[in-house]
């Protein structure tokens, strides 16, 4: 009888400190890796160290919102793997790792999801949003589309 490998999924978590990296194994959490290092010094690094370890077959990133340059470098990183590894690519809403929570945009500006729409709200008293990455990823909404979603306040 032959051996079906597992299907390898990688989370990438790269719009909040620390930048955090999931790797899932039948969409149940393996292995988390982290760095409070700028996104693009530190996520080349563990995302080689990872293929490396893992036949991974699938990336998700959080496409936004949030971090205008840390969602540009992630999916820049993340297309090119795609390219020349072959390995799929797609999305989800950085909301679905926070609960639904404001994400900081600029200033005292959030991001707010209203229903299905995303709009910049001003929130005078900071607002500490934590992400964390689900257990299991077996109810996590993922995006067919990998192209970052961004939203850009008016400044």
């Amino acid at each position: 009888m032959q051996k079906v490998s597992p299907d390898i999924t990688l989370l990438v978590l790269s719009i909040a400190s620390p930048m955090q990296i999931g790797v899932y194994e039948d969409g149940i959490l393996l292995e988390c890796v982290e760095s409070s290092s700028k996104v693009s010094e530190a996520l080349l690094p563990l995302l080689s160290s990872l293929l490396e370890r893992y036949d991974v077959s699938r990336i998700v990133y959080t496409r936004g919102p949030g971090s205008y340059m840390a969602i540009k470098l992630t999916y820049v990183m993340l297309k090119t793997i795609e390219i020349v590894h072959g390995i799929q690519c797609k999305g989800c809403s950085a909301f679905a790792l926070n609960g639904g929570a404001p994400i900081k945009a600029v200033g005292n500006l959030y991001f707010i999801k209203e229903k299905e729409t995303i709009i910049t709200k001003k929130i005078e008293q900071p607002v500490n949003t934590s992400f964390v990455l689900p257990k299991s990823i077996h109810d996590l909404e993922i995006d067919e589309e990998s192209f970052p979603e961004y939203h850009l306040p008016a400044v």
